[in-house]
């Protein structure tokens, strides 16, 4: 019987051959006859995750909506490592959050910068160092933990396990709290096209507490891929706040991988905000594990032209009396494209469970697609779990509302969105970055506002 190959696309080959000239060879065929380290056979299994089934597509039913096969038509060199000059475009990188008064720690191009971030003073229990530094040294109880915080047969997870370069590693110990946001800037130089792969890992000991901030940016127009992943183990009693803003020049393609487990009587608050890049997927994992843990889930995106945004979750029950909200907004423009696919799932000793998701598409355009899938997956019977979506126009009685007040057609509609994105950031806890992001939320209002205008004269 005849076998049948899978044809490879043009990426699909071109990551085969730098997986090849990276020297990550399968353990199988090293020359050197020597035993494979655990890295190298996770890096293996991982690639051949990958190519057993290439690049998801459309008959992928998590990837339905987003054909990464189709999307990425070419795959960038990997990243070199920055010379002066990309780290010299990177010094104001996070600008538009100073007011926070956060703990730097910057990346460029995939690699830690640490003259750029600020390690002075520590907090007691607090370290971080340089997932790369780690990799090398062969740290076996990382290599025990990486890839199992939540366990996926993820394509695109498997692609930044075989590719992991840089990213941060880092540990807050029992009852240690941070007494400033962390802040984990990611900035792409775009020196040349390239391929990032980040990796960070974060441990979370008991009743530990901390406000983690990721951000993606870089020069206007980069030709880069990007493809993060960040692992938080969440021990009890700890809280998390983890802010993820995808902004202007943080690749044309940007694929962001959460995995988080959640342990008993702890809290997890996630925020994910887009603005920037041509196509995002951020996949959010997470497992609650422990007893009485708290999970909130949030997000807003703001798209425009031809962007495509989707945000896909599993948030998985798997102990009792847990609780989960889940809701997130967003804004389409002209022929931009936003997706949602969001599951609660609940497992058979998960009794007692309340678990609500909610997601909201705005569109402002006839040419603007939404699509919003939420499902629950229960196997429980004592539980109290909802879901549901809307897509929709600007309410027309309440655009009618503040003109007749005498507030013009697009200051009205801007209000109006304001408050429709509001509704979500309002879930931070963090007053100030509460502001940035709304700050950010009318500078993209300004420059849709400005574009339409010069769309109208065009057109007459």
């Amino acid at each position: 019987m005849a076998e049948i190959a899978l044809l490879k696309t043009t990426a699909e080959q071109q990551l085969a051959a730098q997986w090849l000239e990276s020297g990550h060879l399968r353990p199988s065929l090293e020359p050197t006859g020597l035993e494979p380290t655990s890295l190298d056979a996770l890096r293996a299994a991982a690639f051949d995750r990958f190519q057993n089934s290439g690049l998801p597509n459309r008959r992928v039913e998590a990837w339905k909506y987003t054909d990464l096969r189709a999307l990425m038509r070419d795959a960038k060199p990997l990243a070199a490592p920055p010379d002066a000059a990309a780290k010299a475009r990177a010094s104001n990188a996070g600008a538009s959050l100073a007011s926070i008064e956060a703990r730097r720690i910057v990346f460029v191009d995939g690699a830690f910068a640490p003259e750029l971030s600020d390690l002075a003073d520590l907090e007691p229990g607090f370290s971080i160092r340089s997932m790369a530094d780690v990799l090398v040294s062969g740290d076996p109880d990382l290599m025990a933990q990486i890839g199992q915080v939540v366990p996926t047969e993820d394509i695109a997870v498997a692609l930044n396990t075989a590719f992991m370069g840089d990213g941060a590693v880092i540990r807050v110990g029992p009852g240690a709290t941070l007494s400033r946001p962390l802040h984990l800037i990611f900035f792409n130089s775009a020196a040349r096209p390239a391929a990032v792969f980040a990796r960070s890992f974060v441990v979370m000991e008991k009743a530990a507490r901390a406000m983690l901030i990721e951000s993606h940016e870089g020069a206007a127009g980069a030709d880069c891929q990007v493809n993060a992943m960040l692992e938080i183990r969440i021990a009890d009693g700890a809280h998390v706040d983890h802010i993820k803003i995808t902004g202007a020049g943080s690749g044309a393609l940007h694929l962001s991988s959460l995995m988080v487990s959640v342990g008993a009587h702890a809290r997890f608050n996630e925020f994910l905000f887009t603005c920037g890049a041509q196509v995002v997927r951020n996949q959010v994992f997470v497992r609650i594990t422990g007893e009485q843990a708290i999970v909130a889930l949030r997000g807003a995106s703001l798209l425009s032209g031809h962007q495509h945004t989707d945000t896909t979750l599993i948030v998985d029950h798997v102990a009792s009396n847990c609780t989960s909200r889940e809701v997130f907004k967003t804004v389409l423009d002209d022929e931009s494209r936003g997706v949602f696919q969001g599951k609660i799932v609940v497992r058979p000793y998960a009794q007692k469970t309340d678990g609500r998701m909610a997601t909201h598409a705005l569109l402002l355009s006839e040419d603007a697609e939404a699509y919003n899938k939420p499902e629950l997956e229960i196997f429980a019977d004592d539980v109290q779990c909802g879901h549901g979506a809307t897509a929709g126009a600007l309410d027309e009685n309440l655009l009618f509302y503040l003109k007749a007040r005498g507030i013009p057609a697009k200051e009205a509609e801007s209000l109006l969105i304001q408050a429709f994105v509001g509704d979500a950031v309002e879930g931070i806890e963090h007053a100030g970055l509460r502001d940035e992001l709304m700050a950010q939320v009318a500078v993209w209002l300004a420059a849709r506002q400005s574009g339409a205008i010069t769309r109208a004269r065009t057109a007459s």
